[in-house]
């Protein structure tokens, strides 16, 4: 009979999901001579926005979706850390739980993926590009209003095989999921953050755990990534001030340069009307001061009516 895990490893089910918790897994091994193959079990754990496939996950309650399954299980004992994809972590977390845990970001940006062109300004009049994401909707509407915008929903393999059928011209995927799943040569081109600005901390993963003191955070202590913490610190604090969630198009991106960290931000209508940005820089140690700053600048610039139509 198998020994029970030491550590129990809680994620989604789908490919990328998977390949998350491999590489934590992977890190705690490296990290620890005490840990063995055996004791690091990885537990799937369905989440509601894996039951939904055919709607928009804003209809639903958004983010939150991908993660209450998981915080449930956390909270109850069964598993004793969760990984996720930070973009898609509500700003408020369960009282009792906490990200402990950031690894180094991957490539933040979005991927552009089309067999007729290789850039979103090369597509061709009226093409049909494919998202379920309300942000990439509203930046695709703004550059580009020409183009009409159909529903992709589904895991990377997914949409990947709906571009393929014809489905749509064109659709996006983050640069970072295809890099960690070795598809990285299905890019077509990797969009600059100067013309498509990714989402709040798009590229992160973050390790939640229960606040309790147990000795997971010593665990997990080697793994932390600090100038990934500072960057994902800055832009969910922007996200909170807006008060953002899967209905408000949002994007932000932060880097640390010589110490410098730089926030970018933008807010659009969900028709992609209207574009307002800003940017902060300053230490790494106001990086949350900055996000939340910035984020109010730009809600008092909206109004309240700014994210209602569309």
């Amino acid at each position: 009979m198998n020994p029970q895990p030491t550590i129990r490893i809680g994620t989604r089910g789908s490919p990328l999901a998977l390949a998350q918790a491999e590489e934590v897994k992977s890190r705690l091994l490296a990290s620890h001579a005490d840990l063995t193959e055996a004791a690091v079990g990885i537990e799937i754990i369905r989440t509601s926005g894996d039951r939904i496939q055919d709607k928009p996950l804003k209809e639903f309650g958004g983010k939150g979706l991908f993660t209450k399954e998981i915080e449930e299980a956390l909270l109850a004992g069964q598993i004793d850390l969760a990984v996720h994809s930070m973009k898609d972590v509500p700003t408020e977390l369960p009282a009792g739980l906490g990200i402990a845990c950031l690894l180094p970001r991957e490539d933040p940006r979005d991927a552009f993926l089309s067999p007729v062109a290789d850039s979103l300004a090369a597509l061709p009049a009226g093409a049909m590009v494919g998202s379920s994401s309300l942000r990439r909707v509203a930046q695709v509407r703004h550059a580009r209003p020409d183009l009409e915008v159909v529903n992709f929903r589904g895991n990377v393999n997914t949409r990947m095989r709906k571009l393929a059928d014809g489905e749509a011209q064109a659709t996006f995927l983050a640069c970072a999921g295809l890099n960690r799943l070795g598809l990285a040569d299905r890019i077509t081109a990797a969009v600059p953050t100067e013309v498509m600005l990714p989402a709040v901390a798009q590229g992160a993963i973050g390790v939640e755990t229960r606040d309790d003191g147990s000795a997971i955070g010593d665990y997990l202590a080697p793994l932390h990534h600090q100038a990934t913490a500072h960057c994902v610190a800055a832009e969910r604090a922007l996200l909170a001030a807006l008060e953002g969630s899967c209905r408000t198009p949002i994007a932000a991106l932060a880097r640390i340069d010589d110490g410098v960290l730089a926030l970018r931000a933008q807010i659009l209508r969900p028709d992609g009307s209207e574009m307002l940005e800003t940017e902060r820089s300053g230490a790494v140690a106001d990086a949350a001061a900055m996000g939340r700053d910035a984020g109010e600048e730009l809600r008092r610039r909206a109004g309240p009516e700014f994210f209602q139509t569309g």
